[in-house]
């Protein structure tokens, strides 16, 4: 209170002694705060107060301006910064779209790249397929397989579950007629073969064989179902006749120059070994086809379970286990196909 009490006694003698004050009565600040710091002393002259206050005021204004300078100067500074600011977001925005823009170009020129380049690979693979496919054709001989003695094998073995079911029937008369029939194909398929010009394939040799296994092999299965061959000996015919049809595959595929695909793996077309039977494979044949023949009259004739039909089928056990090992013994039963030039 007492300080207050002394800044308002100052501020009204400053306000009524102002004109009167002269160069000569001024003192310094601190001679002002030792006035108003030091309670023992006494103001003696109101000149010595308001020039006190007057410098007061003088120094309060040169700060106010200074700080006002100074608030003046941040401010610029602040509007500096914050153009660079400004200034700096955009360009920032603009590299951003430039590499946007780069990145979508690239992405662009990229997937141009690749088609090209794929249409390219599918081209080669296309060539390169083309170019594979006239090789095949060269080093695979192609043939005709649509001849006289083919057509005849297939019928055998198209005829032959028909043969099966009328023996199944117990209708041994139709079934003879069948059985005759098969033979007579039997018959001209070879001759055709060996006399007509452009009638021989190398399929046949595959063909003709299986044609016979088929049609014997049902024959063997129905009249063994009928009880008039011993199953022993069916079993026996059947081993040895599957035995065969399975190195026939394995001779085909072995034959079968790369790529081996299933496609060119039956196209009966490619000719790509030949079989040669051995000559006690084909007098077993024959036997097979006596014994079945007899053993299916035997019911119209009425000579069933004859003592010279048990013989048979002695000698065609015997005629079979010799003509597999003929298989295994020589080394002419087969032989692989190359190109002609």
């Amino acid at each position: 209170m007492k300080l207050l009490t002394r800044c308002n006694f100052i501020k009204h003698v400053s306000l009524l002694y102002r004109p009167n004050i002269t160069r000569e009565y001024s003192v310094s600040l601190r001679e002002y705060v030792t006035v108003f710091s030091n309670p023992r002393r006494r103001i003696r002259h109101p000149l010595q107060v308001s020039s006190v206050s007057c410098l007061y005021y003088s120094d309060e204004k040169k700060q106010f301006l200074t700080l006002e300078k100074k608030a003046h100067a941040l401010k610029d500074a602040f509007e500096h910064k914050k153009d660079q600011l400004k200034d700096t977001e955009h360009r920032i925005r603009q590299k951003g779209e430039e590499i946007v823009r780069d990145i979508k170009h690239q992405k662009e020129v990229t997937g141009q790249k690749l088609r090209v380049k794929k249409e390219y690979i599918i081209k080669d693979i296309l060539e390169t397929k083309a170019k594979v496919k006239e090789r095949i054709e060269e080093v695979v001989e192609k043939e005709n397989v649509f001849t006289i003695p083919n057509i005849l094998c297939f019928t055998r073995i198209a005829m032959s579950p028909y043969l099966g079911y009328t023996i199944f029937q117990e209708d041994y008369n139709v079934a003879l007629g069948l059985l005759v029939f098969a033979g007579v194909t039997d018959l001209l398929d070879g001759w055709i073969a060996r006399n007509w010009k452009g009638q021989s394939t190398k399929m046949g040799s595959f063909l003709d064989p299986m044609a016979d296994k088929v049609l014997v092999g049902t024959l063997f299965i129905s009249l063994t179902y009928q009880n008039l061959i011993p199953l022993s000996l069916t079993l026996l015919i059947v081993s040895r006749d599957v035995a065969l049809v399975v190195a026939g595959f394995v001779i085909r595929y072995m034959s079968l120059p790369p790529p081996r695909t299933l496609s060119r793996y039956f196209d009966v077309t490619h000719a790509t070994a030949q079989l040669a039977p051995t000559f006690i494979s084909k007098v077993n044949t024959a036997i097979q086809l006596l014994l079945v023949g007899t053993t299916l009259a035997s019911p119209v004739f009425g000579y069933v379970d004859h003592p010279a039909l048990h013989a048979l089928c002695g000698v065609t056990a015997a005629s079979t286990i010799v003509s597999a090992l003929s298989y295994l013994v020589s080394k002419d039963t087969y032989k692989f196909l190359k190109n002609k030039s």
